[in-house]
C-alpha cells in the first residue's frame, strides 16, 4: 500500500496518533502503480512556484498536495514576465492554452532614456525569442498565471485555509501540524512559501534582510486610458539617476502594469500590499519623460513595495525537507526572473526524485540543490548589480554603460541564450556541466 499522503481534521485517533479524518486526501493510495512510485509531498505554499511544482511532480507521478494558508488562493495587482526557460515548462505541463487566453507577447525589449525618451537598447522578444528557444515570452497580471495553475490541478489536491505551525522530519516521512490542529504525513515536503518562509525558518533559523535602498510604487491602467500614447506591446525599461521604471500590456492587452522603482533612504516593512499615493508617485518621478508621468497620472491608485535583498542560502534541503523559489532565493525583480526560476525549480525537483526515485529522497533533494542553487545564486546577484547599473546618476559611468548597450547589448538572443535556453527538467549527466 502506498504511504500516500493523509491529511485529516478532528478528534485524536488513540490507535494511530493522528487525527480521525473528517477528509481523507489519500488519492490513488491503492490504485496501479505510477512512474513516481509510492513517494507522498506536501507542497506548502499555494503560489505560482508552489502550484508550479505541483503540476510538475503530479505529471512525474508522485502524490503531490499542496496547503496554502490562505481561504482562497489570490494574487495582488502585479504584472509578472515569464520568460522562455520558464514557459517551455509550463507549455510541457498542458497549459499552453490558458496561458495563450490572457497572456501578452512583448515583440522586443526597449530600454530608454529618463528624460528624452533616448533608445538606449532594443531587442527582439516575440516571434524572433520563441523561433531561437522553442518557446514564447510572455507578460501576464498574475492573477491570471496562478489560476491558469491552479485551474490544471485537481481540486481536492489544494488545501486552502492551512497555515503551517510546525514539522518534524522522522526519518522515514515527514509530520506536519497546522494552525487549526490538522497534522499530515508525507513522504517529503516542499517549502514553497514565499519570503517570509515559515519551512526555512524552521530549518535555518530567522534570516536576517537588508533594506536595499528601493521602492517600487505599482499600478494597473485600463488600456483605453492609455491609447492616445500609442504604446508598442514591449517590454519597457526606461533607466534614470536614482530610479527606473518599467511598464508593459497584462490581462489579454487590457491593462497596463508599471512599476516605478525609486531609491529611499530607510524603511521598516516588506509588503506587496501597502497602499501608495499616486501624487507620491508622480512626485518621485517628477523631470521624467512626459510618456513615464502620463501612465503613473492615469492609475486609479497605486501600492508601494520596499525592496529587501537576501544573502544566498548556504543550503537549502535537510533530510526530506526542502525549498524552492523566494523561500530559498528571493531574488530583486531587475532580471524579471524571480517566477521563472521558480518555475524552474520545481521542474528540476520532479525530475530528480523520479531519477533517484523514492527510496532515497535525500540524495534526489542533494542534486536538486546542487543543479538549481548555483544558478539561482547566480541570477540573485545579476539582479543585484542591475540596480546601481540602472540607477547610475547623469555623468560618465552612466554614458560609458549607455555605450556599451548601444554596441554590445545584453538583451540581444545570444546574450540570453545561457538564460532562455536553458531546460531544467533535463539533469541528466553532471551536474557541474548541467548546472551552467
Amino acid at each position: 500500500m502506498s504511504s500516500a499522503l493523509t491529511c485529516t481534521d478532528g478528534v485524536l485517533d488513540e490507535d494511530h496518533g493522528w487525527l480521525s479524518a473528517k477528509y481523507d486526501t489519500r488519492l490513488l493510495a491503492e490504485g496501479p502503480e505510477m512512474s513516481g512510485g509510492d513517494l507522498s509531498v506536501a507542497v506548502v505554499g499555494g503560489g505560482i512556484g508552489g502550484l508550479a511544482a505541483a503540476l510538475a511532480l503530479l505529471r512525474a507521478g508522485f502524490d503531490v498536495q499542496v496547503f496554502e494558508q490562505a481561504a482562497a488562493l489570490m494574487e495582488i495587482g502585479a504584472g509578472i514576465q515569464i520568460s522562455p526557460n520558464a514557459s517551455r515548462l509550463l507549455h510541457r505541463l498542458g497549459l499552453g492554452a490558458a496561458l495563450d487566453r490572457t497572456g501578452v507577447r512583448p515583440v522586443a525589449v526597449h530600454q530608454r532614456r529618463w528624460d528624452d525618451g533616448r533608445t538606449l537598447q532594443r531587442a527582439p522578444l516575440g516571434e524572433a525569442v520563441e523561433a531561437a528557444f522553442g518557446a514564447p515570452y510572455y507578460h501576464f497580471h498574475r492573477a491570471d498565471l496562478l489560476k491558469a495553475l491552479a485551474d490544471a490541478l485537481p481540486s481536492q489536491r489544494l488545501h486552502l485555509g492551512h497555515c503551517l505551525a510546525t514539522f518534524t522530519d522522522h526519518g522515514d516521512r515527514v509530520e506536519l501540524r497546522f494552525a487549526h490542529g490538522a497534522r499530515v504525513a508525507a513522504g517529503m515536503l516542499v517549502g514553497a512559501d514565499g519570503i517570509h518562509s515559515a519551512v526555512r525558518g524552521e530549518l535555518f533559523g530567522a534570516e536576517r534582510a537588508r533594506f536595499t535602498g528601493c521602492i517600487a510604487y505599482r499600478g494597473l491602467v485600463p488600456a483605453d486610458r492609455l491609447r492616445h500614447l500609442e504604446l508598442e506591446v514591449l517590454a519597457n525599461n526606461w533607466m534614470g539617476p536614482g530610479g527606473h521604471f518599467v511598464h508593459y500590456f497584462v490581462a489579454g492587452g487590457h491593462l497596463v502594469n508599471f512599476v516605478a522603482i525609486m531609491e529611499r533612504e530607510t524603511w521598516t516593512r516588506e509588503s506587496w500590499t501597502d497602499r501608495g499615493e499616486v501624487a507620491d508617485a508622480l512626485a518621485a518621478f517628477n523631470g521624467w519623460h512626459p510618456l513615464v508621468t502620463a501612465i503613473i497620472g492615469a492609475a486609479d491608485e497605486t501600492f508601494i513595495w520596499a525592496l529587501f535583498d537576501r544573502a544566498p542560502l548556504d543550503r537549502w534541503s535537510v533530510g526530506r525537507v526542502t525549498l524552492l523559489g523566494d523561500a530559498c532565493h528571493a531574488m530583486l525583480p531587475f532580471m524579471a526572473q524571480g517566477a521563472a526560476q521558480s518555475i524552474e525549480d520545481g521542474a528540476t525537483l520532479a525530475a530528480c526524485l523520479l531519477q533517484d526515485g523514492p527510496a532515497d529522497v535525500a540524495s534526489a533533494l542533494r542534486r536538486y540543490e546542487a543543479l538549481r542553487r548555483p544558478r539561482a545564486t547566480r541570477l540573485q546577484e545579476m539582479s543585484r548589480a542591475n540596480k546601481t547599473r540602472f540607477h547610475l546618476p547623469d555623468g560618465p559611468e552612466q554614458q560609458a554603460r549607455d555605450a556599451l548597450l548601444a554596441t554590445r547589448g545584453d538583451r540581444t538572443i545570444e546574450a540570453l541564450g545561457w538564460l532562455y535556453g536553458h531546460d531544467a527538467s533535463v539533469i541528466d549527466g553532471d551536474p557541474e556541466t548541467e548546472r551552467r
